[in-house]
């Protein structure tokens, strides 16, 4: 409850509620936001269609259209200072494998020269690194991830690529991120996973979810095709393990 003096509520066309925290990336606000949207599912159990967590928000999508939104917001406020024993979401660490290689990484050597650190020392840290999944967003299966070192700070492209494969990982200013299928973008590549983020065919078509952390692990050009063709044949098996509190 310590956001409540800064938490905003305003209703968002005719069916959702926008609740917004302070404007900034962290991870406490993360974790309030997540807290809050277990409460309201239990709390509005049939009434809503959709819970969308943001960086620093979360829209409420409910079936019908609002008639009274004052008297939603009290509900909400209410909700917001009970003290329940609402059992947290289980959250995971995913490993996801990446090859680094210059195949792949087409955008290492410009970032080493202004970066100025070797190829090396940008794959260390970028993989040393545990990153927290805020929301997803932007293409289906796509990570807003937090906590890129910033060492690894880099401006986006000034023109984006037409074309950028799929699964190519990415630095872009202050993030890092997996493009989930082909698409423009004009981040900076430096690898690429043969993971599939995003399957319609699955109940769950994204595996991450808000709260998750990702795990980056270096792997070889050979490395990478043989996860392909396992991942093409349904073989290969993400490597996951419990986020403890």
């Amino acid at each position: 409850m310590q956001f409540n003096k800064f938490i905003t509520y305003k209703q968002f066309g005719n069916q959702a509620v926008l609740i917004a925290w302070p404007v900034k990336i962290d991870e406490v606000i993360l974790a309030d936001i997540l807290q809050f949207k277990t409460k309201i599912h239990i709390a509005f159990q049939g009434e809503i269609q959709d819970l969308i967590v943001g960086y620093n928000s979360l829209t409420l999508i409910f079936k019908e259209d609002i008639i009274d939104f004052n008297s939603i917001k009290e509900k909400l406020q209410q909700l917001y200072h009970q003290v329940t024993n609402v059992t947290p979401q289980e959250n995971y660490i995913w490993e996801i494998p990446v090859c680094y290689d210059v195949t792949f990484g087409i955008d290492l050597k410009e970032m080493s020269t202004n970066l100025r650190l070797s190829e090396q020392e940008i794959i260390h840290i970028h993989s040393s690194t545990l990153y927290t999944v805020f929301f997803i967003g932007f293409l289906p299966g796509f990570l807003y991830l937090g906590g890129l070192d910033k060492r690894l700070h880099f401006d986006r492209k000034p023109k984006p690529r037409l074309n950028v494969a799929k699964g190519t990982v990415a630095i872009g200013g202050k993030q890092t991120g997996i493009y989930p299928q082909q698409s423009a973008g004009g981040w900076n590549c430096i690898g690429k996973t043969p993971i599939s983020f995003f399957d319609i065919n699955k109940e769950l078509p994204c595996f991450a979810k808000a709260g998750d952390k990702i795990k980056f692990t270096p792997i070889s050009k050979k490395e990478f095709d043989a996860i392909s063709a396992k991942v093409v044949h349904r073989k290969f098996k993400l490597i996951k393990s419990v986020i403890h509190a």
